[in-house]
């Protein structure tokens, strides 16, 4: 869907004067231009929408540019509205400059992801910082149309009915962009690097796997043509395309700024050949992964597809015990209303998917799309605890260890029969994923469980009689510990490893773990939050403003949100936020708090278990990493 098919004149507004001079004051504008279009049938419930976009995250996205948007049903049809203003006006962009050019999307709610497809095609050719400066130096709507007009002419040939075939003289280099939302950073690392083989002379095509699927799709004959392959990615790609090519991987980040850098690698004849069996050949240390990034990037793989299982199940078994009537029959509490019974089984089934998925996702990440019904089966029989003395299980509890241990044993079991039956001749190629690799990697991955089972089951069984013998100050004590690695590095590795054990303990029924750990994950935030309303003269303007914000995050468990401040002052805050963590899972285990759900923050305190005590442990927490952060950090000179 091209730009000039969404903006009109009448939405369009430029040289606007510095009678406009706030966010606030922006966004009434674009919405009052949108609404020209007669595509908004009520202009206050859409605004109502933008702005809650952009209490969630500003649209500002630097460079001068901001693209607030909204999906709301207040929208009848997709439209556009565009503003300029010279002076720029404080948008909070992430690059703490001033915005001179608006352009506000708004997108129906029931329709297909317009507002993403056109957030992306705006991010790509606005990172042309000529074609920026011609919009905002325009001296009339149709001038400001036209410009659009030839740049996406120009951007997607495409599109155009005299398109002319970019292959005709083939690209050196190929590209493939995304990032884990799959919006802005996937189509700006896609047009730098596109940009930057223009500037060198080195025909580029880049692909974009994005929020609404892969667009500008390499082909066979371009990969085979091809020089070298840069992937500057975030996530999971499909590679066996790019077999027996010589490949860079990246993170996406790279691609926006060292375009240069990459290109110029790609076609130096010394990037070494990717191999489609899991693994890399190479001299050049760098591009081997290490075995510990290796491993954590396939269990985070497995988790992060297993969390809906666990947050959708948890949440409806925790619900059927809300609606339920002890008193009826205290022991099928849970199941004793129609109700209850219903949201119990369906949660119970989505709950007990979280170990196969969990290890199928593992084995998936090892060895492709042959590892996923290997990793999935181990995770079966791991669950079950099958042990060939009783095949249907019920006696060994190997649980969440025996599924991620499966996992992994699924995942090489495959890669092993690839290069065992790599020598098979290529006539026999199309039988190996749907006959070799299922029937043998099922059957191996079953007996190699099978047989670890009880060893696993005897170190899980261990650790959770540990575990739930614990009383007084060592449970206090391990509450701490998990809520204190929430905040030693936010989303990093240690977060991550707290994180996974308490999804680990919900598997086992022990549901304080997790309640420890969520408020743990909630205190930097709204520390942060708090120090920034109550101690003002610690922070500067913008700090301030992004204070607001971490009380979303801090109240919807993203600890994210802290950051930017620990990343600006890192000897201070961090500190602050594991005391503050560390005390409120301390409280929260003191109180006897319990939580089935591993997300949620807030939106789920009716269904933890004494929501009381889990409040105020989240209170004292923030408050304790308030005060300290507070006596850390001196008043600034520019607040005296």
């Amino acid at each position: 869907m091209r730009i000039k098919d969404l903006l009109k004149e009448q939405s369009i507004e430029l040289g606007v004067n510095t009678s406009i001079s706030t966010k606030e004051n922006v966004i009434n504008k674009l919405a009052s231009l949108i609404d020209k279009s007669g595509n908004i049938s009520n202009i206050e419930e859409y605004k109502k929408g933008v702005l809650e976009r952009e209490a969630h995250c500003s649209t500002g996205i630097g460079g001068g540019i901001a693209i607030p948007h909204a999906k709301n049903k207040a929208v009848k049809d997709a439209s556009l509205s565009a503003m300029v203003i010279p002076n720029g006006v404080d948008f909070d962009a992430l690059d703490g400059e001033p915005s001179k050019l608006f352009f506000m999307i708004a997108a129906p709610e029931n329709g297909v992801d317009v507002h993403l497809q056109v957030l992306a095609r705006l991010s790509t050719i606005l990172m042309d910082d000529d074609f920026k400066n011609k919009l905002i130096s325009a001296k009339s709507k149709k001038e400001f149309l036209n410009i659009i007009d030839e740049k996406e002419t120009e951007k997607f040939p495409e599109e155009s009915t005299d398109k002319v075939s970019k292959v005709t003289n083939g690209y050196r280099v190929l590209a493939v962009t995304a990032c884990p939302t799959g919006i802005a950073h996937t189509f700006m690392a896609a047009e730098n690097l596109e940009q930057k083989g223009k500037q060198l002379g080195i025909p580029l095509k880049a692909e974009t796997n994005g929020a609404d699927g892969a667009k500008n799709v390499l082909t066979k004959e371009e990969i085979a043509a091809a020089e070298c392959i840069i992937i500057a990615a975030d996530k999971n790609i499909d590679m066996a395309r790019f077999d027996e090519k010589r490949v860079i991987s990246t993170k996406v980040s790279d691609g926006i700024h060292k375009g240069e850098e990459l290109i110029n690698r790609a076609v130096s004849g010394t990037v070494p050949i990717y191999h489609h069996n899991g693994a890399k050949v190479s001299t050049d240390e760098s591009e081997q992964e290490s075995v510990g990034r290796s491993v954590y990037k396939h269990l985070m793989n497995g988790v992060s597809h297993m969390l809906p299982f666990v947050i959708g199940g948890g949440i409806l078994i925790a619900l059927a015990f809300l609606f339920d009537n002890y008193e009826i029959n205290p022991a099928n509490f849970g199941k004793n209303t129609p109700v209850a019974n219903y949201l119990k089984t369906i949660g119970e089934q989505a709950f007990g998917m979280m170990l196969p998925v969990l290890a199928g996702y593992i084995g998936m990440s090892i060895a492709d799309r042959p590892g996923l019904a290997v990793g999935f089966i181990g995770g079966i029989v791991a669950k079950m605890g099958c042990t060939f003395a009783n095949p249907a299980g019920g006696n060994v509890n190997s649980g969440f260890l025996g599924a991620l241990l499966a996992g992994f044993i699924g995942g090489y079991l495959v890669l092993a029969l690839k290069k065992l039956f790599s020598k098979l001749p290529s006539a026999l190629d199309g039988i190996k994923p749907i006959l070799i690799y299922p029937v043998l990697g099922i059957l191996s991955v079953s007996v190699v469980t099978t047989i670890i089972n009880p060893f696993v089951g005897g170190i899980n069984s261990a650790l959770t009689n540990t575990l739930n013998s614990m009383g007084g100050s060592s449970k206090i004590l391990l509450g701490m510990v998990v809520a204190g690695m929430q905040s030693t590095d936010m989303g990093g590795p240690i977060n991550k490893a707290s994180y996974v054990f308490g999804t680990a303990q919900l598997a086992e029924g022990n549901y304080q773990v997790m309640a420890s750990v969520m408020a743990g994950g909630m205190i930097p935030p709204l520390a942060i939050a708090l120090c920034t309303t109550f101690f003002k003269n610690r922070f500067t303007k913008k700090e301030r403003q992004s204070g607001l914000v971490n009380y979303i995050l801090g109240l919807s468990f993203i600890s994210e949100g802290a950051i930017p401040f620990a990343a600006q002052d890192p000897l201070r805050v961090i500190p602050s936020c594991i005391a503050g963590s560390a005390v409120a899972g301390g409280l929260s285990m003191f109180f006897n708090c319990t939580l089935r759900a591993p997300h949620g923050g807030i939106f789920v305190l009716p269904v933890i278990g004494n929501p009381f005590g889990f409040l105020t442990a989240l209170v004292v927490g923030a408050v304790v990493g308030c005060v300290i952060l507070a006596i850390l950090k001196k008043p600034l000179e520019e607040n005296k």
